[in-house]
């Protein structure tokens, strides 16, 4: 990785400090804000090229090889937070050069691009091809009856995709003198190494990890970029574009008492058009007292608070705050 000597004056201006190797970069900047190392009004960058504890979401372990970004940024903030905040991280990522360029290209090879997938995640699913257009090409099926029967046995199989993984998001309030004072936005983006997940690694989850070289090697060799952006540029597009989410998140907490809605609407309708979940079937798995509830439906956006919006069979449209997603082919 080239040296950080020639950094830009904007990282510089967020207090940026870089280090060859941390436990977990969200940690280490939240003891040195909880411990008075760190001013709390101000905001702060850290970055790594590697970690020994990375963290993702409920626990579970971020592996952390080198040649990607693990980057935690802190802001300070004077609103609760909601679940929105997630989702508006994730579009403003989505919306870095690298990613953009990546995507215009994918589309342009009818590719499934790079979109969020609520709550935490940038990836995307591998389009399905249909069950009944397989068999009719690989086996001449033309008996209804026989292709209604292996539909059938599919659908009671519930075969799912897995998720490929670009990039996870971890939001962690702090807490100053018992009180909300900021949030940690730690970010990890898989750029030119593919962690290999394991069943431990994973932790049942149906994902998969995707680098930013590995799709940039999806595409023909002509179209491919010579190479990726490097290290120091991505830090510069990541923390740019996680200022720009919570410049956007505060101007929702401004709205809200006022009753307007400008800031919200536009970025439901951006969020629509980069919704990686957008129409696809999914089993939700929730836990309650210890006890899973199963749900499944169509995926159907987000509403106003940032929960996940799922028609049910019977035309009903249930409202999710979390649980484990899987998308059924």
């Amino acid at each position: 990785m080239p040296p950080l000597t020639g950094f830009s004056t904007y990282l510089s201006e967020l207090n940026h400090r870089h280090v060859a190797s941390s436990a977990s970069t969200n940690s280490e900047l939240i003891e040195a804000l909880q411990n008075g190392s760190l001013d709390v009004a101000t905001v702060h960058v850290l970055t790594a090229e590697t970690q020994s504890a990375g963290r993702g979401q409920h626990g579970r372990s971020w592996q952390s090889p080198r040649g990607n970004v693990y980057l935690s940024l802190y802001h300070p903030v004077h609103m609760p937070i909601s679940g929105l905040l997630s989702l508006i991280i994730g579009l403003e990522l989505a919306k870095m050069p690298v990613i953009q360029t990546l995507n215009e290209q994918l589309q342009a090879q009818g590719l499934t691009p790079i979109g969020v997938k609520w709550a935490n995640d940038l990836g995307f699913y591998q389009q399905a091809q249909r069950q009944s257009e397989k068999l009719s090409k690989e086996q001449s099926i033309t008996d209804s009856s026989v292709l209604d029967s292996v539909l059938n046995n599919d659908v009671a199989n519930q075969r799912t995709l897995p998720f490929n993984k670009l990039a996870g998001i971890l939001i962690e309030p702090v807490a100053h003198s018992g009180r909300l004072v900021g949030v940690v936005i730690g970010v990890g983006i898989n750029v030119q190494a593919t962690p290999k997940l394991t069943a431990k690694t994973a932790e049942g989850m149906s994902y998969q990890a995707i680098s930013l070289q590995d799709i940039n090697e999806m595409r023909p060799l002509e179209t491919q970029s010579a190479s990726l952006p490097e290290l120091p540029m991505l830090y510069q597009q990541m923390s740019k574009a996680l200022m720009a989410a919570m410049t956007r998140f505060e101007h929702l907490g401004i709205e809200q008492p006022t009753g307007h809605t400008y800031y919200l609407d536009g970025f439901l309708e951006q969020f629509a058009m980069m919704d990686a979940l957008a129409g696809l079937r999914l089993r939700v798995t929730q836990d309650y007292n210890n006890q899973q509830k199963v749900v499944t439906g169509i995926a159907c956006g987000i509403d106003t608070h940032g929960c996940l919006q799922l028609r049910q069979d019977n035309g009903k449209i249930s409202t999710l705050f979390t649980g484990r997603i899987d998308v059924i082919d």
